[in-house]
């Protein structure tokens, strides 16, 4: 896992959300045939917190009411962008995002989440085991996604028992 304080990547929040029976949320992309976690950047002033409960109704739907967070990670998680991909986003100015990761119990039910948003970033979504995300995840994101279940584990297993 590649960790550094580098100004070059972007700062960002990736959000577990958890049901009731241990299974995790993830959406596929609408812009790719991947499936993610969501995700979203920290805009100047906000906090990471705001900008997770934000990130998360702004892609999901979910409303503040139905989530309680649990935990956040303690370190910053890093990935760097395909080279082609980073000269297109951010108009170049980063070379991949920084990311901190929280896990959210989600306190609803399915009617409660709802990818049509203003602003879409999923065109479907379900609950996924580890396993199922891990494999549909792009190449760039894996070891994240790796160390992020690494640390949240334990926790996500009390939610199975």
């Amino acid at each position: 896992m590649q960790i550094c304080d580098d100004e070059n990547y972007r700062p960002n929040v990736g959000i577990m959300l958890v049901n009731n029976t241990g299974l995790i949320f993830s959406g596929q992309r609408i812009d790719n045939p991947a499936w993610q976690m969501p995700q979203g950047g920290v805009d100047p002033g906000e906090s990471e917190i705001d900008a997770a409960v934000r990130e998360l109704e702004e892609e999901t739907g979910v409303k503040p009411d139905k989530i309680e967070i649990l935990s956040v990670t303690k370190n910053w998680y890093y990935y760097d962008l395909p080279t082609k991909l980073a000269a297109q986003l951010w108009r170049g100015r980063y070379k991949g995002q920084k990311q901190r990761w929280f896990l959210v119990s989600f306190l609803g039910s399915d009617t409660d989440v709802n990818i049509h948003t203003k602003m879409p970033e999923f065109t479907q979504w379900k609950w996924s085991t580890e396993t199922e995300l891990i494999a549909s995840i792009v190449p760039f994101k894996l070891e994240v996604y790796r160390s992020v279940f690494d640390e949240f584990r334990p926790k996500i297993n009390c939610f199975q028992s």
